[in-house]
């Protein structure tokens, strides 16, 4: 492993402390907490972020980042008081638009780190003032409900169906199939989390139950993007809002030859699988945020409601279910892992973890199988295994099943095309009082007066976040570190509001070199670009209707809003700033489309049944079938279609004749 120069490191130091400084509180204000007298390397920020660094970065990257930090020694930058070090920052990061992203990611980095590195007591020396109490985890109850399986070396293991992904869409579907009499084997990339395992912190939780240790950006750096590696996948880290698809948008899916989706036979899915997960509109306790959210809904006349949750009664508790993306030890969570994948495991399935998919399997132009690789979590010690089965249902999500198509030479010429991601940012209101924008679900209502803005169900939805003080850290990131204490000083007081958009445009999933997955996403679509700055404008109107003080925009150099002032002028400013790299930063935690559904096998990759046009007995049972961007939360439309394809798959075996269906 490359390490950093003493040199480089001194340098790294002082811009995390330039990023995060030590300051005197403001004038006539105590520090009783330490939070201003705390500099960012007091929580450990330098020394992860230099792992980060020399251990995820590619090597032309971290060369990059290693002549920067030369430069800046070479000025003395180590040496220097805040003042001057902010001015070599800012100089540094006028040499060129690489520097300028180096810069500012080395500043976020840093701020990202500071207000999340837990102390040995689980704790962060910044979250006293801004009254984040941390998790406080209940005891967990029992053993592990699933006994991953573990394979030999070599070990060839037979099935019916061998399931590729093990969320909403694979955990469905291996439940069901198990349900009905078929052997069954599921393939997990990520690991098996147990209540036992949760300390529901979020460093630890995202490098181990996220995707890409939760540091996955697409390859041009334009959109963030959130998803789970672990076993239940999305369901176990997502924040539960079960949305029902728009009626506009399961017209547009029969377009595309999903003729039953556009009629009472959807709803029939639909409610099963709302039922499975026990969900209710019971378990929404408002915090903070999403009281403010129906109060400047009301104020405008706008259109919200109750989000229904995927939850056990008997198990909630709204102290700790605003952590729910760290793990969930108390046992509410209703996603697969509590239902469809528990249904598998009681009637047979194996379920392994740690396990990468490298390629489906075909002889004479029909699967027969999965070969894969088991890592071994202790050891390293990777293990070949194969899984003979009549049928294989790529469901490793969006982001991933592309990958597995293409590396098994399957799906033609639209694998990897279309891939939507429903692009979200978010707007920092700041209130007079407390939010305890902590407690409570992440989600407990949607205001949906926004959803469809063209009459063909394209629009926008306004909705809470999960808390993070890490994240939240890393969007409060300024150009200058005085600026980044002062927002931080005040999140408790903050409410973060966020949109997701129903775009137009798209992606693309590619392989690199080693056959892995390369996400990129371009900002192209000018009525995307136009639904975006609309859910800005919406968000600054929601948060002012609601009494806020004060909007923060997710860029370090935009200005702050303050009430009284011209809030078009404001706009104005932010409606300049770019979207994506080194502009408004995106995230997107709904990914779709990648091996759509459709009739044309030049522009999609499986039938309406979700059966592969090119190679029979390969499905897609996952986000990555949707013809279109769901426009909402996927879970809910991604299981019922899951439910679909099950149906699909279980009628070959009843049926073994029957000719191959298209409708």
């Amino acid at each position: 492993m490359p390490e950093l120069t003493p040199a480089q490191r001194d340098v790294l130091r002082a811009v995390v402390d330039t990023a995060v400084p030590a300051l005197p509180p403001p004038a006539g204000e105590d520090d009783p907490t330490g939070f201003w007298a705390t500099p960012g390397s007091a929580t450990g920020a330098t020394e992860l972020l230099e792992w980060f660094l020399t251990t995820t970065l590619p090597e032309a990257d971290l060369l990059g980042i290693g002549q920067l930090l030369d430069g800046m020694a070479m000025l003395g930058l180590q040496h220097q008081e805040r003042g001057a070090r902010e001015a070599i920052l800012g100089s540094a990061a006028a040499l060129s638009p690489e520097a300028a992203v180096a810069v500012q990611t080395l500043r976020s980095a840093a701020c990202l780190l500071a207000h999340s590195i837990p102390d040995a007591e689980g704790r962060n020396p910044f979250w006293a003032q801004y009254g984040y109490p941390g998790p406080a985890v209940p005891a967990p109850e029992g053993e592990p409900a699933i006994t991953p399986y573990v394979p030999a070396d070599g070990e060839v293991i037979e099935a019916d169906v061998v399931v590729i992904g093990s969320g909403a869409g694979g955990g469905t579907i291996a439940g069901i199939l198990a349900l009905q009499g078929r052997s069954v084997v599921v393939l997990e990339m990520g690991g098996a989390s147990a209540p036992r395992d949760y300390r529901q912190l979020e460093l630890e939780a995202s490098a181990t139950m996220m995707y890409r240790g939760g540091l996955a950006l697409s390859a041009d750096s334009n959109i963030g993007l959130l998803a789970g590696a672990t076993l239940g996948g999305g369901t176990t880290i997502n924040w539960q809002n079960c949305v029902r698809p728009s009626d506009a948008v399961r017209r547009e899916w029969a377009e595309h030859g999903l003729a039953d989706v556009a009629t009472t036979e959807f709803d029939r899915h639909l409610d099963a699988v709302l039922e499975r997960m026990g969900a209710t509109d019971e378990c929404s306790d408002l915090n903070g945020p999403h009281q403010r959210m129906l109060e400047g809904a009301k104020a405008l006349g706008w259109s919200s409601h109750i989000a229904v949750r995927n939850v056990d009664r008997t198990a909630y508790d709204p102290a700790v279910a605003g952590y729910t993306q760290f793990g969930d030890p108390g046992g509410s969570k209703r996603g697969t892992l509590a239902t469809y994948l528990q249904d598998a495991f009681d009637h047979g399935t194996k379920i392994l973890v740690h396990t990468h998919a490298d390629r489906v399997l075909a002889e004479d132009g029909r699967a027969v199988g999965v070969a894969a690789t088991y890592t071994d979590p202790a050891t390293g010690q990777a293990r070949a295994i194969r899984v003979n089965a009549k049928d294989v249902v790529v469901a490793a999500g969006a982001l991933e099943t592309p990958a597995v198509l293409l590396r098994s030479g399957i799906g033609g010429p639209a694998v990897g095309k279309h891939l939507r991601l429903h692009p979200s940012s978010g707007v920092f209101g700041v209130y007079a009082e407390d939010q305890k924008a902590w407690w409570g679900p992440p989600q407990s209502a949607v205001m949906d007066e926004f959803r469809d803005l063209d009459g063909e169900g394209y629009g926008l939805l306004i909705e809470g976040s999960h808390y993070y003080s890490g994240v939240f850290g890393f969007q409060l990131a300024r150009s200058n570190g005085r600026e980044h204490k002062e927002a931080m000083s005040k999140l408790g007081r903050m409410s973060d509001l966020l949109f997701i958009s129903r775009e137009h445009g798209g992606g693309e999933v590619t392989l690199d070199d080693r056959g892995e997955a390369v996400h990129t996403y371009a900002f192209t679509d000018a009525r995307d670009e136009a639904t975006i700055r609309k859910g800005i404008r919406v968000l600054a109107e929601l948060h002012l209707a609601a009494g806020a003080e004060e909007l923060y925009l997710n860029v370090p150099t935009a200005p702050v809003f303050r009430r009284g002032q011209d809030l078009e002028a404001w706009l104005a400013v932010v409606d300049a700033i770019p979207l994506g790299a080194g502009g408004i930063v995106m995230g997107s935690a709904h990914q779709m489309g990648s091996a759509r559904m459709g009739t044309d096998p030049a522009t999609s990759v499986a039938a309406p049944t979700g059966e592969l046009h090119d190679v029979p007995g390969v499905w897609i049972g996952d986000t990555s079938a949707f013809p279109t961007p769901s426009g909402a939360n996927p879970m809910l439309t991604c299981m019922a279609l899951a439910h679909r394809t099950a149906e699909h798959i279980a009628a070959r075996y009843d049926a073994p004749s029957a000719p191959r269906s298209t409708t």
